[in-house]
């Protein structure tokens, strides 16, 4: 079932108490060396430095929660989260993620006190153990995408966007297992405005799954790989994205490294690889808007070691 925009309602009402509303910055066009104005929403500046807080909490709080707790498998960011939900929800957490996964994300995952699991060399080696071990133990899965109300839970960052920036005729979203331009996209559909995917050339998945109608399996590498590396996108937000997203476009990694770098010096602020890497589809021209169009880029995540970045 994919979300509607009263789910996103309920989910933004439900979720309230517990995820920061992150600020919309207007840029002017000499700022990011872009030549354009541009409208940022900062969902970097989330709680654990990510938008997945969001879909984390929307489907714990939609739920009963069980005595052994929640499990999930990430790349990081939406394992960061979980744990931080089941420690503000009083309860236990346990989190599998690929051996490669950062340090900067690794450490956030048990400081906020889930068990930490690395196994596999991509996340869906560590999708299957998250499974079976909640099988094991009665666990309620929280999926890093591939849920309802994790989509819808997204989709709260497109109804605040639409709030503070209703001019906005065209949204960029990073793109890998989809949860998060899934959501944006429900929230916008039929509005006029288009929603953009950006992918890092690495990591194909919601473009190849556009041009073969439906998703497949894709290959995972590249700078951005431990936060838009899903192996395919998931079936609901396919759903979503054959319908109301515009255009789906590929980036490199040189083009978000060098996306990271003028976030820093325009902003000082960090953005990880997958963070940065809607807004590299505007700094390598791999995606020109139209005339007239007043663009937004959603900045999605801060977890990246700032020497890498700096």
């Amino acid at each position: 079932m994919t979300p509607s925009r009263h789910d996103i309602e309920a989910a933004a009402a439900r979720i309230a108490p517990h995820i920061r509303r992150t600020p919309v910055m207007r840029m002017g066009g000499g700022d990011l060396g872009l030549g354009m104005d541009l409208i940022l929403k900062l969902e970097l500046l989330q709680a654990t430095g990510s938008f997945k807080p969001r879909g984390a909490f929307n489907r714990m709080l939609s739920a009963t929660l069980p005595a052994a707790g929640v499990a999930t498998a990430s790349g990081g960011n939406h394992g960061a989260a979980v744990a931080y939900a089941a420690r503000a929800l009083g309860v236990k957490a346990e989190v599998f993620c690929p051996t490669a996964t950062p340090a900067a994300k690794t450490d956030r995952i048990e400081g906020y006190g889930a068990v930490l699991h690395r196994i596999g060399a991509a996340y869906d080696e560590a999708r299957i153990a998250s499974e079976a071990r909640a099988a094991e133990t009665g666990a309620l899965i929280v999926h890093a995408y591939d849920q309802p109300e994790v989509l819808a839970g997204q989709g709260t960052v497109g109804r605040e966007l639409s709030q503070d920036a209703p001019e906005a005729t065209h949204v960029l979203v990073a793109t890998g297992g989809g949860g998060l331009i899934g959501g944006i996209a429900a929230w916008y559909a039929g509005t006029g405005t288009q929603v953009i995917s950006v992918e890092p050339e690495g990591c194909p998945t919601l473009a190849t799954a556009l041009k073969e109608g439906r998703p497949v399996p894709c290959p995972v590498g590249g700078l951005a790989s431990d936060s838009l590396g899903a192996r395919q996108v998931g079936a609901l937000m396919f759903e979503v994205a054959r319908h109301h997203v515009a255009e789906a476009v590929l980036v490199t990694d040189e083009a978000i490294r060098e996306t990271q770098r003028r976030i820093w010096q325009a902003l000082r602020l960090i953005a990880e690889p997958g963070g940065a890497a809607a807004m590299a589809a505007l700094v390598s021209g791999a995606w020109v808007p139209p005339a007239g169009a007043r663009v937004a880029v959603v900045v999605c995540g801060s977890n990246a070691d700032p020497a890498k970045v700096v």
